[in-house]
C-alpha cells in the first residue's frame, strides 16, 4: 500500500497544484475587477450644478483653466495632463472646515509623496484676499510640497465657474459671479479629466476611501 502511494505521490502533488491554479483562475474570472463610477452633472444634487448642466448625462470633463499658484507660476490643465489629481476649494482665512480639509489634503500628500501619477490642486474662493504672497505663506505653514500640490488663485469668475460647472462642488445661494459657498468635498479626477469620486474632506474615513480609490484608478488607467 505504501509503495502504491509513493508511486503516485508526484502525480498527486501536480494535480493538487493544478487544481489550485484552476480554482484561482475561475475566481478571478467570476470576481469582476472593481472600477470607479464616472460622474456626470446629472448624478449630482441640482444645488451643486449650474442650471445649464443639470441635464448632462455623459461626456462631462473638467474645463481648461489658467490660474496662478503659490510661487507665482501659471498653472493650466497641461500641468495635470496624464495625471490623476485631487481638487478642492478653500480660502486661507477660513476658520471652520478649511483647516481640517487642508490638514487632510496634507495627509493625502504624505501618503502619495512617492507616487508620480497623482497631484493635488486647491483653489481659493477669495482671490481678492488670497494673493500669491498669501498663498505662499499658507503653503509654508501647512507643509505644501510645491512639486505635488498647487494652491491657486485667479479671476473670481473663472474659479467660481470651475467650482460650479466643472467640479460640481459649489452651492447655489443663488449662484452669481460674486457669491459662492464651497462644499467640503474633495474631487477625484482621472487622466481623462473626468470626475471619478467625491469625498468629504473633513471626514478621516472618507480620506481613507479616497486613497483606496486612487489605487483602484491607477490600476484602471
Amino acid at each position: 500500500m505504501l509503495k502504491f502511494f509513493a508511486k503516485y505521490k508526484f502525480f498527486g502533488i501536480v494535480m493538487l497544484v493544478l487544481s489550485a491554479i484552476i480554482v484561482f483562475a475561475i475566481y478571478q474570472v467570476l470576481s469582476p475587477k472593481r472600477t470607479l463610477k464616472v460622474y456626470q452633472p446629472n448624478d449630482v444634487s441640482t444645488e451643486l450644478v449650474d442650471s445649464t448642466l443639470q441635464h448632462v448625462k455623459k461626456y462631462h470633463t473638467i474645463a481648461d483653466f489658467r490660474l496662478v499658484n503659490q510661487n507665482g507660476d501659471t498653472i493650466t490643465q497641461d500641468h495635470y495632463k496624464d495625471k490623476i489629481y485631487v481638487a478642492d476649494f478653500f480660502f486661507t482665512t477660513c476658520t471652520t472646515i478649511c483647516p481640517i480639509m487642508t490638514g487632510h489634503m496634507a495627509e493625502v500628500q504624505e501618503a502619495l509623496k512617492d507616487d508620480q501619477e497623482v497631484l493635488l490642486l486647491s483653489h481659493t474662493v477669495t482671490p481678492e484676499i488670497d494673493s500669491v504672497a498669501q498663498l505662499k505663506r499658507y503653503a509654508l505653514k501647512k507643509g505644501v510640497n510645491d512639486a505635488k500640490w498647487n494652491l491657486v488663485t485667479g479671476a473670481k469668475k473663472e474659479i467660481y465657474d470651475l467650482a460650479r460647472k466643472s467640479y460640481l462642488v459649489a452651492k447655489d445661494v443663488p449662484y452669481n459671479p460674486y457669491d459662492l459657498v464651497h462644499t467640503e468635498n474633495f474631487v477625484l479626477v482621472d487622466k481623462k479629466k473626468r470626475i471619478r469620486g467625491f469625498y468629504n474632506g473633513t471626514d478621516p474615513e472618507a480620506i481613507k476611501q479616497l486613497l483606496e480609490d486612487i489605487r483602484v484608478l491607477e490600476k484602471e488607467d
